[in-house]
C-alpha cells in the first residue's frame, strides 16, 4: 500500500510539474511583446534555439552573430533602409543568423533557394531590384555570377561564421541590444516571397513585419506552440511553410528547431523514432511536411520496416507517445495518404490552408477530429467568403461570409443553396500581403472592390463536416465537361484507392465535343501495368461517369517544385 501511495504521489508532483512547465509557457507567450522576431532572442538568451549539422546554437549566440552581420550589411546598403537584399543559403543556423541580420540593419529580406536555376535566381535579383546578395560559401560560385550580371554587390559569409556563432557562449547584456526602433518594424516591409508562377510570371509578395508578428502569434496559439517544443525542420526555406510556420513560430515562442540540410527519408525516420541520436535530439515533438514528404516516409516504412510487426508496433507507440503535432499542408492531401499515415503513426494529420499571399487564414482546430480532405474553419482575426461570379454582370455574388471573433466562429451571411456550399475563397485579415513588388495593376486584380483578397481558389463549406475544403485552383483544378464542372482533386483522390496507383494527377484537356477531356497521368508501383480500360472499369462503381478519365498517360514520374507542387498549365502545355 505504502508503494502504491508513493507511486501515486510521484504521479501527482509529475503532473503538477508538467502543469507548471505549460503554464510557463503561456505565460510566456502571452507576454511577449510586439516587435520584430529576432527582438524575442533577449528573452530567453541561453535556450537552444537551433542545431543543426555542425554545433547547437543558443538565441544568445545567433542574435550576437546577426547584429555582427547587420552592421556589415548597413554597411554595404551605404547606411540606407528598405533595400532588397536577396540571400542563399542552406538550412542551418546560417539561415537564421542572415535572415535576422537583414532586419536589424532595417532591410528587406528576399531569400533565395539552393534548388533554384540561375536564369529564375537573374529574374529574382532584377525583379525585386537587389542591391546586395548574400551567400553562404557553399553557393558562392553561382551568386558571383548572378552579382556580375545583374551588377549587385555580393558578400559572401565567412566559413567560420557557425563554429564562430557556437563558442559565443560569454556575453554581456549589452551584446543582445540591437536593431531599429520598434516604430521602424511597425511601418516597414520585412520579406519578399515569390509565387511559384502557376498564374504567369513569379510574382514578389511583400510582406510587413506587422503581417508576419500576426502570422506567428495566431497559429502559436491555434497550434499550441510552447517553449518546450522541437521541431524537424526539412521544408524549403524560401516559402512561408517553411519560414514562418516551420522556423518562426519556434524561434518567437523560444522552442528548438532541428535543421536538417535537405529532405531524406531514410534520415527523417531516425529523428523521429530517436535513433543513434544525441539526447537532446531525441525530444522531437513537431513536424510538419508536404504531402509529397508523408508520400516518401510511408514509402520508406514499406521498404524497411513494414515486414517487422515488432518495429510496426514501436514505431506507432513511439510516435503516438513522443509526438505532439504532425501537420500537412502546401498541397492536398490524399485521403489514402491520411489513412497510411495514421496507420503507421498513430496521428491523424492536422490539415490548414494558406498562400504565399495571405500565410495560414484556414485550419483544422488543434482538439478536432481532423476528418481527411477538409482544412477547418478560419483562425482568429480571419474573415472568409464563398463567392459566386454572376455570368451575365460579372458581380460576384455572396454565398457564405463567416469570421473569427476571438475564437468563435460567426456568419454574417450564409445563403441555403444547398447543404455545400461552393464557390471561389476570399479572405480579409491582418496577415494579408502588402502588395506585388512594383505591380500595382496585378495587386490591385487580386483585390475585390470591397477590399477582400481574392485566393482564385475553389472552396466548399460543408453544412454537415463545419468545414472549409479545398477543391482545387479556379482555373485549373475545376474542369469543365459536358456541362458539368468537376473537381480535378476529387478525381485524384479517388484514383489514388486504385491499387496499383502511387500517385497521379488529373487534368482538363481541350476537346472539342466535350469542352474538355478529363486526362489522368499516373505513377504506378514497381512492375505494374494498367491500361485505359481497365482503370475504367475499375472506376464504375467508384466515381459518377461523367468523372472517369477518358485519356491515361502512364509516367515513372511525376515533375514537381520544390514545394511538391505540380505545374498543370505546363503539363496540359506540354500534352497539347
Amino acid at each position: 500500500m505504502s508503494l502504491l501511495k508513493s507511486h501515486i504521489r510521484n504521479s501527482v508532483l509529475k503532473i503538477s510539474k508538467r502543469f507548471q512547465q505549460v503554464q510557463a509557457n503561456v505565460n510566456v507567450a502571452s507576454t511577449l511583446p510586439n516587435g520584430p522576431i529576432f527582438r524575442n532572442c533577449t528573452h530567453f538568451p541561453d535556450r537552444i534555439a537551433v542545431r543543426d549539422r555542425i554545433a547547437s546554437y543558443t538565441y544568445a549566440n545567433i542574435f550576437i552573430s546577426a547584429n555582427e552581420l547587420s552592421k556589415e550589411i548597413t554597411k554595404l546598403c551605404n547606411g540606407r533602409t528598405g533595400e532588397r537584399v536577396m540571400f542563399m543559403c542552406s538550412n542551418d543556423v546560417n539561415y537564421v543568423i542572415t535572415l535576422y541580420a537583414i532586419w536589424i540593419s532595417g532591410q528587406i529580406a528576399v531569400p533565395l533557394s539552393p534548388l533554384h536555376p540561375k536564369n529564375i535566381l537573374l529574374y529574382y535579383a532584377n525583379d525585386s531590384n537587389s542591391k546586395l546578395l548574400i551567400s553562404a560559401p557553399e553557393y558562392s560560385d553561382i551568386m558571383q555570377r548572378v552579382s556580375v550580371n545583374t551588377n549587385s554587390n555580393l558578400h559572401v559569409l565567412d566559413e567560420k561564421m557557425k563554429l564562430d556563432c557556437a563558442q559565443k557562449t560569454i556575453y554581456n547584456r549589452s551584446d543582445l541590444d540591437g536593431g531599429l526602433p520598434n516604430r521602424f518594424y511597425d511601418s516597414n516591409n520585412a520579406l519578399i516571397l515569390y509565387t511559384s508562377g502557376t498564374t504567369g510570371s513569379p510574382k514578389g509578395v511583400v510582406i510587413s513585419h506587422k503581417n508576419i508578428q500576426y502570422q506567428v502569434t495566431t497559429l502559436i496559439d491555434a497550434w499550441k506552440w510552447s517553449q518546450n517544443d522541437v521541431i524537424l525542420h526539412t521544408l524549403p526555406l524560401h516559402h512561408v511553410h517553411g519560414i514562418v510556420n516551420a522556423l518562426l513560430c519556434p524561434l518567437h515562442i523560444g522552442a528548438k528547431a532541428i535543421m536538417l540540410k535537405k529532405f531524406n527519408a531514410n534520415t527523417v525516420w531516425s529523428y523521429l523514432l530517436g535513433i543513434n541520436a544525441k539526447p537532446e535530439d531525441r525530444k522531437i515533438s513537431v513536424y510538419m511536411a508536404v504531402p509529397t514528404i508523408y508520400f516518401k516516409l510511408v514509402e520508406e516504412f514499406q521498404k524497411v520496416f513494414k515486414e517487422d510487426p515488432k518495429m510496426v508496433e514501436y514505431i506507432k507507440n513511439t510516435l503516438k507517445t513522443k509526438m505532439r503535432l504532425m501537420i500537412s499542408g502546401s498541397a492536398p492531401m490524399p485521403n489514402s495518404l491520411h489513412e497510411k499515415w495514421l496507420q503507421i503513426s498513430g496521428h491523424s494529420l492536422l490539415q490548414r490552408y494558406g498562400m504565399t499571399e495571405c500565410g495560414m487564414v484556414l485550419s483544422q482546430l488543434y482538439d478536432s477530429e481532423r476528418r481527411p480532405g477538409y482544412v477547418g474553419l478560419p483562425l482568429p482575426g480571419v474573415s472568409a467568403r464563398i463567392v459566386e461570379k454572376n455570368e451575365e454582370s460579372g458581380e460576384l455574388n455572396t454565398i457564405l461570409e463567416c469570421a473569427n471573433v476571438d475564437g468563435d466562429i460567426k456568419f454574417t451571411k450564409k445563403f441555403y443553396k444547398s447543404d455545400n456550399h461552393r464557390g471561389e475563397l476570399l479572405v480579409k485579415g491582418d496577415g494579408i500581403f502588402k502588395e506585388y513588388f512594383n505591380r500595382p495593376e496585378a495587386t490591385r486584380k487580386e483585390f475585390a472592390s470591397d477590399g477582400w483578397f481574392k485566393t482564385g481558389d475553389i472552396c466548399e463549406y460543408s453544412s454537415e463536416a463545419r468545414e472549409f475544403k479545398i477543391l482545387g485552383r479556379k482555373s485549373v483544378d475545376i474542369i469543365k465537361s459536358g456541362g458539368y464542372k468537376i473537381s480535378a482533386l476529387e478525381i485524384e483522390a479517388k484514383l489514388l484507392l486504385h491499387p496499383d496507383i502511387s500517385e497521379c494527377i488529373v487534368v482538363g484537356i481541350d476537346d472539342e465535343k466535350w469542352g474538355q477531356k478529363i486526362a489522368a497521368v499516373v505513377v504506378l508501383d514497381e512492375e505494374k501495368e494498367l491500361t485505359l480500360e481497365e482503370l475504367r472499369d475499375w472506376a464504375q462503381d467508384k466515381m459518377p461517369p461523367y468523372w472517369i478519365p477518358s485519356i491515361i498517360k502512364i509516367v515513372p514520374k511525376i515533375p514537381k517544385n520544390a514545394m511538391g507542387k505540380v505545374n498543370k498549365k505546363e503539363i496540359i502545355k506540354a500534352w497539347n
